[in-house]
């Protein structure tokens, strides 16, 4: 048997059904992050209008919708996520009307479209911070942000032990002498969620937005903006190593609640059910659950899933935990391999030996698109690419990079342009046969990419459109509540999933050995080579196979 046969599905499988109620539920959601992803001009940087020209790939792919990185007006000292002007397209993205055709074109292919914003934090450019920095200590204009004396006799010391998590201090020093508060860059500052003119500016912001046609938003660290009263010191040397898994006094405050409460009201006022999704890093799923109850967003990233390693139980352990938390709050889990700030998932499984990684990010993926719940692909993952490791100092833009504790300053590995087609870099992602790519592609990846894999049957291309098809069309999978676990072998996770219209049952082997596992039914698809006999079925390590049952 070739990989990835598709058999036969139920006679009364639904046809398209891009216009069902409640679409987030069982939504796959295309991350583009937009200097990486398709260049239209020529000039080695993704935009807006490379993206919309390549907008046919993911309509064939087969996603709902697609969420784009931050493309607003921009110093881009944390690609882009410093914004200047959260109402303007920055000029090496394109216009504001190149953004409004992209929305255009999105829905003309059926792709809802899903754009960041970035609440927590905005550039030094600002001109709201520009002006609290002419207003000086004091003045209404900083109230807007986190000012505050030093301490020490002279205030040479920032004014709690708070560490940003890209490395160094919280907090920067100004020529008056006040400091200011950034959780990330210095040049991103934190905004004052406690001043009501903070609240206005983001709900407009949303309306802006929400008027020019997109249906929602990803929010940016949607855990960090309020910060605990009196901003006390956290005492611990190593913070960053808390981040995400111990409540720490300036991430994941109750009183965020009440501010995405407001938001959900504002989305509720438009049509066609518009949705937020929270970054929210928290130290269990039960405390991101809380950022879904039904008056406050849709989804939030499930991040303890995208960093439990290929391990079965662990697998099995996050997944209950995962649907246990989120039926709680009526929300649906989401599922998520790679995105912009981690090591690729084809590299991350792969122990140091590729062919290992990219047959586990092929189970992996498998087993993802099968759960209950909406699914999160980040671009190129369906090309199976793997994490650029080595890349020159010089051509680093990470701030993370260049402050030497934090986060470990590498995210520009998962950040590599796109390759499309050719056999010489930049493969597509610009017009010009070996013009300017923003970070160099390895010389290896003419085997990777879109063209060369289109077509092929064994590609992780090809797995990607058949298991979206599979998944769109069986009436088992997509949104849900549960998952029934089934007897297996260790080191083997299998689950069915029932509707009244099918069954389902998803068999992953995450061991390094073939294993031997009972045949439910004929294979819908599968990861790798697997012939099916009625006494048991070889499953080949790190595999993983769908069954209509």
């Amino acid at each position: 048997m070739t990989q990835h046969v598709t058999a036969a599905l139920p006679a009364d499988a639904p046809a398209d059904d891009s216009a069902r109620r409640e679409w987030w539920r069982d939504a796959v959601i295309y991350q583009v992050y937009p200097r990486s992803f398709a260049d239209g001009n020529g000039d080695g940087m993704g935009d807006l209008p490379g993206i919309t020209a390549r907008l046919p790939h993911l309509k064939r792919l087969g996603v709902d919708a697609v969420w784009f990185s931050p493309f607003y007006a921009s110093p881009q000292a944390d690609a882009g996520y410093d914004v200047a002007d959260y109402r303007a397209v920055d000029p090496m993205f394109g216009t504001l009307s190149d953004a409004a055709e992209l929305v255009r074109q999105a829905h003309v292919l059926d792709l809802r479209v899903i754009v960041d914003v970035v609440p927590n934090h905005c550039s030094d450019q600002h001109e709201w911070f520009r002006e609290a920095l002419r207003a000086g200590p004091g003045s209404p204009p900083r109230e807007r942000f986190h000012f505050r004396s030093g301490k020490g006799e002279s205030g040479q010391l920032p004014p709690n032990d708070w560490e940003s998590v890209f490395g160094g201090p919280a907090w920067t020093r100004v020529e008056d002498g006040e400091w200011y508060l950034h959780l990330f860059a210095p040049e991103q500052p934190d905004f004052n969620w406690d001043h009501p003119a903070v609240h206005e500016e983001f709900r407009s912001i949303l309306r802006f937005w929400l008027d020019l046609g997109v249906d929602g938003f990803r929010i940016d660290v949607a855990h960090g903006l309020v910060k605990a009263a009196g901003l006390p010191d956290i005492g611990h040397e190593e913070q960053v190593k808390l981040l995400g898994k111990q409540a720490v006094p300036y991430f994941d405050q109750d009183g965020v609640h009440e501010i995405y409460r407001s938001w959900r009201r504002i989305l509720r006022e438009y049509p066609g059910e518009r949705i937020a999704v929270a970054e929210a890093w928290t130290p269990t799923v039960e405390r991101s659950a809380r950022y879904l109850r039904p008056d406050e967003l849709h989804q939030a990233f499930n991040f303890e899933y995208l960093t439990t390693g290929w391990d079965a139980a662990g697998l099995r352990d996050v997944i209950d935990r995962s649907l246990t938390a989120m039926n709680a709050v009526e929300a649906p889990a989401t599922w998520v391999l790679s995105n912009h700030d981690v090591v690729r998932h084809a590299t991350r499984f792969a122990d140091g030996d590729a062919a290992r990684g990219l047959r586990r990010a092929k189970a992996a993926t498998l087993l993802m698109l099968a759960l209950p719940g909406s699914a999160y692909i980040y671009q190129g993952e369906e090309l199976g690419l793997p994490e650029v490791t080595e890349l020159p100092d010089e051509v680093r833009q990470d701030p993370a990079f260049f402050r030497g504790t934090g986060q470990d300053g590498k995210r520009d590995g998962c950040r590599v342009p796109m390759p499309w087609s050719g056999q010489r870099a930049p493969f597509g992602f610009g017009p010009v046969e070996g013009g300017p790519s923003w970070l160099p592609q390895p010389a290896g990846w003419k085997g990777l990419t879109a063209e060369a894999q289109d077509g092929d049957p064994a590609s992780t291309l090809e797995l990607y459109r058949g298991a979206l098809a599979v998944r769109r069309a069986h009436p088992a999978l997509g949104a849900g509540r549960a998952v029934e676990w089934l007897d297996s072998p260790e080191g083997v996770l299998a689950f069915r999933r029932t509707s009244p219209r099918g069954t389902f049952v998803c068999t992953v082997n995450l061991s390094a050995v073939p294993i031997t596992v009972s045949t439910p039914g004929a294979v819908l698809l599968s990861s790798a080579d697997v012939t099916p006999r009625a006494a048991g079925t070889k499953l080949p390590a790190d595999s993983t196979v769908w069954w209509a049952a």
